[in-house]
């Protein structure tokens, strides 16, 4: 682990130029160019929030808000992944290019849309009235939250590298841990499902429960569950992270033979 840090803090300037060259391709020849990225998360706030008002589903705004955007990060680290490694092929063949790079690159590529959004987020909530949470709870969310993309980035990576079906299985997967993780649904609703106290605590299994919930604490000042239930998040998540750099470091080996 403590190689790879050198390795990716000695190559920083590849790494800027790489995430640059994402940004680039995502607005290449687009009219609107980053417009686009505030477009998808709103379309999305819209179609919710009527869906949710025609079902008389009662939820504040702010919460619908913050959850899209959030998971948004996600989403696009989850479309992209896969393509990271498979789409350089020029690059990985080069014995002495650094291959972990890639994915990198494109986890923070998205983070940097990520964050140009959260700025319309922060308005937005301020502007709604709500009232911001625990400062320190901000840090500790975005930290987890790119450990948990970059920690994905790196594992759909390589095994799409040796199992092209995973670009597909992805999309199935991302739908079925959307619905899972609180993000249309304040996490009280949960208690609504079940009052077991282990199938609670199995929600915030799912890491980005706890992100989450961390973001509209900081947010939008909303209650935080028990702290066990948030270690746990943030703990998978951090736990996904190293995975993902030791499966990648394992498997880079090979890429070139496989291309």
């Amino acid at each position: 682990m403590q190689g790879v840090l050198k390795e990716v803090v000695a190559r920083r300037e590849l790494l800027g130029i790489l995430v640059l060259r994402n940004i680039k391709i995502r607005y290449k020849e687009s009219v609107l160019g980053f417009l686009w990225t505030m477009m998808g998360p709103v379309f999305m706030i819209l179609i919710y929030a009527f869906f949710l008002r025609l079902m008389k589903f009662q939820m504040g705004i702010p919460v619908l808000v913050s959850g899209i955007f959030v998971w948004q990060y996600l989403a696009m680290c989850l479309g992209d992944s896969p393509h990271a490694i498979i789409g350089s092929s020029n690059l990985v063949k080069k014995a002495s290019f650094p291959r972990i790079l890639l994915p990198l690159s494109t986890a923070f590529a998205n983070f940097v849309n990520f964050l140009l959004s959260m700025v319309i987020v922060v308005v937005f909530v301020r502007f709604y009235g709500c009232h911001f949470g625990p400062v320190g709870l901000l840090p500790l969310a975005i930290l987890t939250h790119v450990a948990l993309c970059v920690g994905v980035s790196l594992i759909l990576s390589a095994l799409n590298v040796f199992f092209r079906d995973v670009q597909h299985i992805v999309g199935l997967l991302g739908m079925a841990w959307f619905f899972l993780t609180p993000v249309i649904y304040d996490v009280s609703l949960l208690g609504q499902f079940t009052t077991n106290p282990v199938l609670l605590r199995a929600f915030f299994a799912n890491p980005m429960t706890g992100v989450i919930c961390l973001y509209r604490g900081a947010l939008l000042d909303a209650p935080l569950p028990d702290p066990a239930s948030i270690a746990l998040s943030v703990g998978v998540a951090w736990l996904v992270f190293v995975v993902g750099v030791a499966m990648f470091q394992r498997l880079q080996w090979r890429f070139a033979d496989e291309m």
